[in-house]
């Protein structure tokens, strides 16, 4: 699909495909943004696991099940929105409804049955105040990050990060029936990784977010700027990733993984601060926004080994 010359104004409608596309199941599949509701998944899980009560292995399908569906409700729902803008930026012109697989009110009406069957099966099948806070995790995503910020304020990412970091909160919800401090130590880890993620990936998609007029960061303040809040964050998140560990819902291996890898996390953090110019300044925020990525995964990989390596060497002791 053709790019267009300049920006739309506002959200548009656009005249786009047929009323009735002809998408397949891989097109469907792609509205729910795969790779991001993985990590939404994964997340989720973890907040389940490190949570203090055990959580029947049914009822815990049943929650990572509507996590799953709800955050693919979210990305359908964000992809119908966001489809005149998505046209624009080469990073998301290939998703459906850009190429005219799927049409806007299928993803909408997709969206839509997704978000309100998983908040409803996650109140009967698990609880109910894990249903609240699915529901609320998918309003915020679509309503207050993706219809309200994002085309808004340079801030978007950071008041919208919200949304990406509810999923162990719910987690957390679905084994106890509530939240406390351990879930928002949680929450607090990935709503403070967020920003200097999504900063490195704007800061070598700069040119894309400014023809499609998404005010991020670099495209308002410049990347001076932009680096150097990424390197704020950075040390806030490093310092902040050690709180399990004082909360008691992580032990020794937990912080040897948190130091090693946050280690490299500011390391990455201040070459992005450095390396400001030249092809070499676009190659170091793509692979700072790589480990990023791997960080998160670390940190979450170690509370869920902590608290299942135990019950693991136990069924082998037990043979």
């Amino acid at each position: 699909m053709g790019q267009p010359d300049a920006a739309p104004a506002g959200h548009q409608m656009s005249a786009g495909p047929p009323a009735i596309s002809a998408a397949d199941v891989s097109d469907y599949f792609a509205l729910m943004k795969p790779r991001v509701m993985s990590l939404v998944i994964f997340t989720g899980l973890v907040g389940m696991v490190v949570a203090p009560m055990p959580i029947h292995p049914v009822t815990a399908f049943a929650a990572l099940l509507c996590i799953a569906v709800g955050a693919g409700a979210a990305g359908a729902l964000n992809m119908w929105y966001d489809a005149d803008i998505d046209a624009i930026m080469q990073r998301t012109a290939s998703r459906p409804v850009p190429r005219g697989r799927v049409t806007r009110g299928e993803a909408l009406g997709f969206g839509a049955t997704m978000a309100v069957g998983s908040v409803l099966i996650m109140g009967v099948l698990v609880n109910w105040p894990a249903s609240i806070l699915l529901g609320l995790t998918i309003g915020y995503y679509v309503f207050i990050y993706t219809i309200w910020l994002k085309r808004r304020t340079p801030q978007n990412i950071v008041i919208g990060g919200a949304a990406g970091a509810f999923p162990p909160m719910i987690g957390w919800a679905a084994a106890t029936g509530g939240v406390d401090l351990g879930s928002v130590a949680l929450f607090a880890i990935i709503f403070m990784w967020t920003p200097p993620h999504f900063w490195a990936l704007a800061l070598y998609r700069t040119d894309d977010y400014e023809r499609a007029g998404v005010p991020m960061l670099p495209v308002v303040a410049g990347g001076d700027k932009t680096r150097q809040q990424i390197l704020i964050y950075s040390v806030l998140l490093v310092g902040l990733a050690f709180a399990p560990a004082v909360l008691g819902i992580a032990g020794l291996f937990y912080s040897i993984v948190a130091a090693i890898a946050g280690a490299g996390f500011l390391y990455g953090a201040g070459k992005v601060y450095r390396i400001r110019t030249g092809p070499e300044a676009n190659r170091v925020a793509r692979a700072f926004f790589r480990y990023s990525i791997f960080y998160l995964f670390a940190l979450f990989a170690a509370l869920l080994v902590e608290q299942t390596a135990p019950a693991i060497a136990g069924l082998f002791g037990a043979g």
